[in-house]
This record gives structure tokens, C-alpha cells and sequence, in this order.
């Protein structure tokens, strides 16, 4: 490819609703580069997620400059990957995966997503005591971005318990304090807890319903979502209801997407501008 044209993708499950292809190429057009960006859908090629590898094949061989990463493959990328970012290495999940001269490298963005996301949106939220529900691909990234906001105590909930401690093992060490804690009850957690944070596919379209029973959600509580289609999933429609602080994932999405196109392109792009676009895609009809 020359140094004005880009072919990039998504790689992941159930993902025709993204926003991603239209925030990354009207974000391109802007800068005046020739950007496509496609979906790898697993779920449109009747594919299981074991055949990730032969997709990396395709993409390299077509020319792609990268792809994103999603669920389920964020962290069983990494298996297929020639080098990790300190992040990616640091965090054991990918998002963001470059080609570049014969070898694939893995990047993850959802860390600094999540944290402009929150630092914008959630000003002067206590922060002593918080629940995470979700220790997958995206959960790690998002765990550390909590730490790192200051967030004093993390409690981490998985359906795979040994996921969860072992996450909260990875924070106390690399934060060299104990700042995290595996809990198997959400509601005895959230009793003593400022804010909940929802890092599971639960309320997308493909995975629809609530990660909590509604009980548990005081008006206390701030609640902030990663999930972005739909924006206002049925969790941040409870936390609302119940007069929660809420924030929804689509400024994560943005911030992510601006780093991860400047790691495909090496061009800085206008995060703001993307944001705009942002809402005016989520604004239109479906």
C-alpha cells in the first residue's frame, strides 16, 4: 500500500451493527487518505471462533494495514502475534492488531479508551470502592484503566472465578498495593460500593438483558458501560430510572478508534471530531 491508502478491518462475532467503519472513514476522508475499513465477521461467514488464524492469513495476504480485535478473540490473538505493545504485554488482550513488514503486531487501545471515556465523563464520582463485572479481553483493559483513574478498590466478578482472581492477582502486583479483589456476589459487593462497571457482552443486540438483578443499583451508584450498541443498554436505562450517574461506552469506542487509526496510519487523528461523528451516527435511524 502507498501512504495514502489504508485497508483496514474488524475482526469478531456479531459485529454488522458497529459504528467503526464509518467513524474510522469519515475520520479518513477528513484527513484526505483512501481508508476502508471492513468487517471480519465470524458470525456472516459461518465461522467458528477457532478459525481466527486463517483470518489473519487473508487479511495479511489482501494487503490490510491492521484490523481491530473484538469478542471473543482478544485475548486468544495474542497466540498468533510476531510481538506485543508494553500495553498489550502488560495487559494480555489485544484490540488492535498492525501488519507491518511480514510480522503482526498487537496493540491495546481499550485501556486509554476506557480512561478518556471516564475522565470526560464521570468528574468528581467517589472512587473508594468500585464493582467490575467482567474479566475477558476487554475486563483487563478496563481494570487497569480503573486503577489508574484512582480507584481504590477494585472488586472483579466472572462467570470464571479463576479468571476473576487471577486478574485481581495481576493488579495487586503490578500496582504493588492491594487495589483488587475476586468477589462471587455482585449485590453483597455493590451493598459497599460507589459504582459498577460493566465490561461483559451482556446488553448488546446479540446478548441482550441485564448483568444485574435491579435491586441492586441505589441511586448512590454511578454506572458506566462499555457496551455501545445500543448506547443506552438495558443496564444504563435501569441506573437512570433508579437516578444513577451513568456513561455509556460510545466514548470509549471513540477514544479507542482514534488511537488505533494513528497506529494504522501513523496520522494523529481529531478524537473531538470523531466524538461529534459519533453521536451523529448513534442519532441516526438504525
Amino acid at each position: 500500500m502507498n501512504n495514502n491508502k489504508f485497508l483496514v478491518g474488524l475482526i469478531g462475532a456479531d459485529i454488522q451493527m458497529s459504528k467503526s467503519p464509518a467513524l474510522h472513514e469519515t475520520e479518513a476522508r477528513h484527513l484526505e487518505l483512501d481508508y476502508h475499513y471492513e468487517l471480519v465477521d465470524f458470525a456472516v461467514r459461518s465461522l467458528p471462533a477457532s478459525a481466527l488464524p486463517e483470518l489473519l492469513v487473508e487479511l495479511e495476504d489482501r494487503g490490510f494495514a491492521g484490523s481491530n480485535i473484538t469478542h471473543p478473540c482478544k485475548q486468544t490473538v495474542i497466540a498468533h502475534l510476531s510481538s506485543l505493545s508494553e500495553d498489550a504485554e502488560m495487559l494480555g488482550a489485544v484490540n488492535t492488531v498492525v501488519f507491518r513488514d511480514g510480522e503482526r503486531i498487537g496493540h491495546n487501545t481499550d485501556w486509554y479508551g476506557f480512561y478518556k471515556n471516564f475522565e470526560r465523563g464521570m468528574p468528581g464520582v467517589a472512587k473508594t470502592h468500585a464493582v467490575l463485572l467482567g474479566a475477558g479481553g476487554a475486563g483487563v483493559a478496563v481494570a487497569h484503566a480503573a486503577i489508574k483513574l484512582g480507584i481504590a478498590m477494585l472488586s472483579i466478578f466472572d462467570q470464571d472465578t479463576n479468571r476473576a482472581a487471577a486478574l485481581a492477582d495481576q493488579l495487586n502486583r503490578r500496582f504493588s498495593r492491594t487495589c483488587a479483589q475476586p468477589v462471587r456476589e455482585v449485590g453483597a459487593a455493590l451493598a459497599s460500593a460507589d459504582g459498577l462497571i460493566h465490561a461483559t457482552p451482556t446488553g448488546m443486540r446479540s446478548h441482550p438483558g441485564l448483568p444485574i438483578e435491579p435491586e441492586w443499583l441505589h441511586p448512590r451508584h454511578w454506572v458506566a458501560d462499555i457496551v455501545y450498541m445500543p448506547l443506552v443498554t438495558e443496564l444504563l436505562a435501569l441506573a437512570e430510572k433508579r437516578g444513577c450517574r451513568t456513561l455509556p461506552g460510545g466514548g470509549m469506542t471513540v477514544f479507542q478508534a482514534a488511537a488505533a487509526f494513528e497506529l494504522f496510519t501513523g496520522v494523529k487523528p481529531d478524537a473531538e471530531r470523531m466524538s461529534r461523528h459519533f453521536e451523529e451516527l448513534c442519532r441516526a435511524p438504525a
